[in-house]
């Protein structure tokens, strides 16, 4: 079993950054791949970014050079920079480990871009 606990999230004025951490526990394995997902009120839940345990990431087209997704295997923790934050970018952020077929899941943690 696999629980993750997110930490990091907050209010910031729009252009400013926030960093969202993730720490895994349970057994995490090499075909894990950790990233982070938002909803915004109203919309479906969406795909961020994540990173495979080699390193390789995949981003959003909205946020690919703002945000960065990074990963410590040896601590099982993953990371999202987000720099320059846009009102848009407000949301849930969720923290997610995808094992196969297998989804799961933090509790999340808010973001709010203020204009």
């Amino acid at each position: 079993q696999v629980q993750l606990v997110e930490s990091g999230g907050g209010l910031v004025q729009a252009g400013g950054s926030l960093r969202l951490s993730c720490v895994a526990s349970g057994s995490i394995f090499g075909v894990d791949v950790m990233g982070w997902y938002r909803q915004a009120p109203g919309k479906q839940r969406e795909l961020v970014g994540n990173i495979n345990s080699g390193g390789s990431t995949n981003y959003a087209d909205s946020v690919k050079g703002r945000f960065t997704v990074s990963r410590d295997n040896a601590k099982n923790t993953v990371s999202l920079q987000m720099n320059s934050l846009k009102p848009e970018d407000t949301g849930v952020y969720y923290c997610n480990l995808k094992r196969f077929r297998n989804d799961y899941w933090g509790q999340g943690t808010q973001v709010t871009v203020s204009s």
